[in-house]
């Protein structure tokens, strides 16, 4: 069965790196009503048909996220999103509110009911099947769980508008909700910001206290994040989560940077095609952790809810732990395809021969590579000091105004 592998866009440099890494389809908000309208990773509602357009050429679906509660008040507002959706050819919309599932039903665009529904039953998913063809399951579920689900799609024949059994679509890697399929109101109480309304202040990050208010004793706990979650990671038990019947497996991320899309999208991509060449080994899963541990992250749950694990969950830290910091280095002023030499103006940091560097841009991710040689006024240097103009080898096609970052351990 050919697994699809959807990658989150929160801009069009991570639209890029998700279709140059293999993603099978993206995801991304427009406008106000969908999970991350607070964030800067967010499209307008006019870019909806440039994204479109960009993944038609490409032969990638393009899903637009329209799964935040809706208002009376907005429902206007979320016909408009859904009429340019239509008008661009957007793949589905992926929606978890009865109003937008309704309305884009009735409009004849495909529907993707959200993990917000929290479906966790076959009963809740008879229901939608009305309206959708693809459902994010609950991601509490167990493995065991999801393929009695399955198992039941097939054994009463359960089939969507388009006529073809319901997929199952389920979040592969990235971050965690302490929250029941992320149906939190600890944003709302504390700061008029409802999660549900896509403008999280994220308090489940935060380090907290315990104290008796009577005797004013302090409760020791053996961990200060105790509602920051690791995040899910599937790569180790890949082969499992396929063999339950998932068709969909989704990553985290449209607030997360460039290099994380292409890294963690690249990886999946590579799994999927090893498992279908039975090359699916554990020294290729040991170096897929690797990659993984290089981008953001909050440290893995190797499995999550899927395998029954219960230990080691919590992050312990609500900051990044991927093993490099990225450290911005300058820019690409010229490129010399055929002698494959970048130029590169060392605005921001100094470089050493022997640094690891990437480069990313509009149209461009690279994979880390390591400096062979610089040149520093025609001449091979060690070392080139911040504001150098320098040249260096490089394996991978760069392009001019493309970021330099090199990579440093903590």
């Amino acid at each position: 069965m050919q697994i699809e592998l959807l990658s989150p866009v929160g801009s069009y440099e991570s639209l890029n790196a998700a279709i140059r890494a293999g993603a099978d389809s993206i995801y991304f908000g427009a406008g106000e009503l969908n999970m991350r309208s607070r964030s800067s990773f967010n499209f307008l509602e006019e870019d909806i048909f440039k994204v479109a357009s960009i993944c038609s050429k490409m032969k990638v679906k393009s899903y637009l996220a329209l799964n935040t509660i809706i208002y009376d008040e907005e429902i206007p507002k979320a016909e408009n999103l859904l009429a340019s959706a239509k008008n661009a050819g957007i793949s589905a919309v992926i929606a978890s509110d009865l109003s937008v599932i309704i309305a884009a039903h009735a409009k004849g665009l495909p529907v993707h009911i959200s993990v917000q529904a929290n479906v966790s039953n076959i009963e809740t998913l008879r229901f939608y099947s009305k309206y959708a063809d693809v459902m994010v399951l609950a991601r509490e579920l167990s493995l065991d769980q999801i393929k009695q689900i399955v198992n039941k799609i097939k054994t009463d024949d359960i089939r969507g508008p388009s006529g073809d059994l319901i997929k199952i679509e389920i979040f592969a890697h990235g971050a965690l909700c302490v929250s029941v399929s992320g149906k939190c109101y600890m944003s709302l109480s504390t700061h008029n910001a409802s999660a549900n309304r896509g403008a999280c202040y994220q308090n489940c990050r935060r380090a907290y206290r315990v104290i008796d208010e009577i005797s004013g004793q302090e409760l020791v706990i053996d961990n200060k994040y105790v509602m920051s979650p690791k995040d899910i990671c599937l790569i180790r038990c890949l082969y499992k989560i396929i063999s339950a019947g998932v068709s969909v497996l989704k990553i985290e991320g449209r607030g997360r940077s460039t290099d994380y899309v292409h890294t963690v999208t690249k990886v999946y991509k590579e799994a999927l095609l090893a498992i279908e060449e039975d090359q699916y080994t554990s020294e290729r899963i040991s170096v897929w952790e690797k990659q993984l541990s290089g981008v953001f992250n909050r440290g893995f749950w190797h499995g999550g809810y899927y395998l029954g694990n219960s230990l080691e969950m919590w992050s312990g830290n609500p900051e990044n732990k991927a093993e490099k910091r990225k450290i911005r280095a300058g820019v690409v002023t010229n490129y010399f395809a055929k002698i494959g030499i970048a130029e590169i103006n060392l605005r921001e940091f100094d470089l050493e021969d022997g640094d690891e560097v990437i480069f990313i841009g509009a149209s461009t991710v690279t994979v880390p590579e390591n400096i062979k040689s610089i040149r520093l006024d025609d001449r091979e240097v060690k070392s080139a000091p911040k504001g150098s103009i320098i040249s260096i080898k490089v394996s991978q096609k760069v392009r001019r105004n493309d970021a330099v970052f090199v990579l440093k351990k903590d």
